[in-house]
């Protein structure tokens, strides 16, 4: 790997840095090494066959496309057709199975009501009202704002508590603004026009998008060890920790981890479904991945099937987390290395580690083309 006379150096092949990555190749017509400290491209979207059965597994938990933005669709579709698979999350709570986000199943079986959709809203309105709260400050006072008290306790501050690692009144509400609430049956989990699960998995899509001419990947090679020999003038596009490239000298941000333990079952279906959440704290992890759900149209083996178990662990190592905490304290954190970020104008941050913030996919995608079209395909014309 030659650095002399790099342009363009891109760290961490994830969304963010493959998008910028292939835009500078195929549209600004110039060379760029992207490189990652893991052995594979697509960074916690990769996914990868199960050599045992056949079956294709999301190594970081599951990964469901789905936006409304259409120019990303558009943009990701040259790159992979993607099948019809529409998400639905199922909650195991005491030994029942109810539907996720909370709609008008999981209101009429967890109160063991009939109420229509009027009459729920008016039964939830009487719960919301117990609680008094007018202006929610935190997760859980917006949680209970929405749904009252008994649903809250039941569905959210367990599963809270064991994915973040924190009381839930130390988060921001905004977090809470990612779960639905619905007044009908309706179990799709995501609202977006465009959904689904690309029919070649996505490995096979990075491989298409990173496959251009003007784009070199090293796999294996931690930017740190490096750094000392970029050119000056190489413009970087960072998508690993931002505290990480200040070797955290304002102190670290709050990051949580994901462990995964994997296991082959001897049946064809082991849960009937792809995602089942475990919402109480008593069980240790927080949900388990069915992977076969994901691609009916194909014909996986009927006497197996390969589970994921997921935990929500501390993200205290130079390990790559999975996301942002975002308390108060991070917020305030991440503010002092925003601003010293402005001191380095050949970096650019992005992506959910170096922008610290929780991003899907399509987000992802987005923020990576908005940020190529100001920061370097219009910042490159100019210069």
């Amino acid at each position: 790997m030659d650095l002399k006379g790099r342009r363009y150096l891109v760290v961490g092949a994830g969304f963010f840095g493959a998008v910028i990555a292939e835009r500078i190749a195929a549209d600004r017509g110039e060379r760029v090494l992207l490189i990652d400290r893991r052995s594979h491209i697509g960074g916690n979207s990769f996914s990868a066959d199960d050599p045992q059965t056949g079956i294709e597994c999301h190594v970081y938990g599951s990964h469901i496309f789905h936006t409304g933005d259409a120019a990303v669709w558009n943009y990701v579709r040259r790159f992979s057709t993607f099948n019809s698979y529409r998400h639905r999350v199922l909650a195991a709570y005491r030994g029942a199975v109810y539907q996720m986000p909370i709609n008008l199943a999981t209101i009429n079986r967890f109160y063991g009501k009939n109420l229509t959709p009027a009459g729920a809203m008016a039964f939830i309105r009487d719960e919301i009202a117990k609680e008094g709260i007018s202006t929610p400050a935190n997760l859980e006072e917006k949680a209970v704002s929405l749904i009252g008290r008994p649903l809250y306790e039941a569905f959210i501050r367990g599963y809270t508590v064991k994915q973040w690692g924190v009381d839930p009144v130390l988060l921001p509400e905004s977090i809470i603004d990612r779960l639905p609430v619905r007044y009908t049956y309706k179990s799709d989990y995501f609202n977006d026009p465009w959904q689904g699960i690309p029919l070649g998995g996505y490995h096979r899509l990075f491989h298409k998008l990173l496959d251009h001419a003007n784009i070199e990947v090293s796999l294996n090679t931690d930017y740190f060890a490096i750094r000392d020999r970029i050119p000056a003038g190489c413009t970087v596009i960072f998508t690993g920790p931002i505290d990480r490239f200040f070797d955290y000298r304002f102190g670290r941000l709050g990051w949580r981890n994901l462990r995964f333990e994997k296991e082959i079952c001897d049946v064809g279906d082991f849960q009937g479904t792809s995602v089942m959440n475990y919402v109480e704290s008593t069980a240790p992890f927080t949900r388990i991945h069915e992977f076969r759900h994901y691609h009916e149209e194909r014909n996986y083996p009927k006497d197996a099937t390969v589970i994921y178990r997921e935990y929500s662990v501390a993200g205290e190592t130079d390990d790559d987390p999975a996301y942002p905490v975002n308390t108060a304290r991070d917020r305030e954190l991440f503010v002092r290395y925003a601003v010293e970020a402005k001191k380095y104008p050949h970096v650019i941050f992005g992506g959910r580690l170096g922008s610290y913030q929780y991003l899907d996919m399509d987000k992802t995608i987005a923020a990576a083309l908005s940020t190529y079209a100001e920061r370097i395909r219009r910042g490159g014309e100019r210069s």
